[in-house]
């Protein structure tokens, strides 16, 4: 049975802290409104849910062919959620500033490509299937399901960055340190946790 309080911090941390995907909602949404930028924030629940289901399917496959992996995987899962949580504690606040170049960044294919060029997104997924998921399901029903109900909170935090992101803004700045400092814990609680 999966540790659900260390699974739900990890997922809740990772999906909500600054990325490519909340900085670009929060800065098309600051620029041209929630309404227009809505396109964008679809292409990346689509491109999201793509990359975790093969994130998914990828772990399962290693475990089933391969069984010994599961302990180099969970220490490659600690490892990088501790770095996840030195990089939160030591981030400074999203400046908000996105280049414009003329072309529009609102649209459902800039959002769904830039999936697949999203370190933190492609790892996020790897690294939750092969120590969350993966060692205590292999149904593709259930594998369906985690990656969609991810892929719902990776939605709900973009939109959210969008919708709150100037005062989300002010927060990080005015108390980043604070924010930091939490959510780099909350990390490093998970990281521990993987071995318990």
């Amino acid at each position: 049975m999966p540790n659900f309080p260390a699974f739900l911090s990890y997922v809740l941390i990772t999906t909500f802290t600054p990325g490519p995907n909340n900085i670009m909602s929060m800065s098309n949404s600051s620029r041209y409104g929630l309404k227009k930028s809505i396109n964008f924030n679809y292409g990346v629940f689509a491109g999201f849910f793509t990359v975790l289901l093969l994130s998914n399917l990828f772990s399962r496959t290693l475990f089933e062919f391969i069984p010994m992996i599961k302990p180099y995987m969970t220490f490659i899962g600690a490892a990088y959620i501790s770095w996840l949580a030195w990089k939160t504690f030591n981030s400074k606040p999203p400046s908000g500033n996105a280049t414009d170049d003329g072309k529009s960044t609102t649209k459902f294919t800039k959002g769904f490509l830039l999936q697949f060029v999203n370190p933190k997104g492609i790892i996020y997924g790897v690294t939750t299937a092969s120590t969350f998921i993966i060692p205590y399901y292999s149904s593709p029903v259930i594998l369906f399901l985690f990656a969609l109900l991810m892929a719902i909170l990776g939605f709900i935090s973009t939109v959210s960055w969008g919708l709150f992101g100037s005062i989300f803004q002010m927060f990080m700045k005015k108390h980043h340190r604070l924010v930091n400092s939490v959510m780099a814990l909350l990390l490093v609680y998970t990281a521990i946790s993987l071995f318990m």
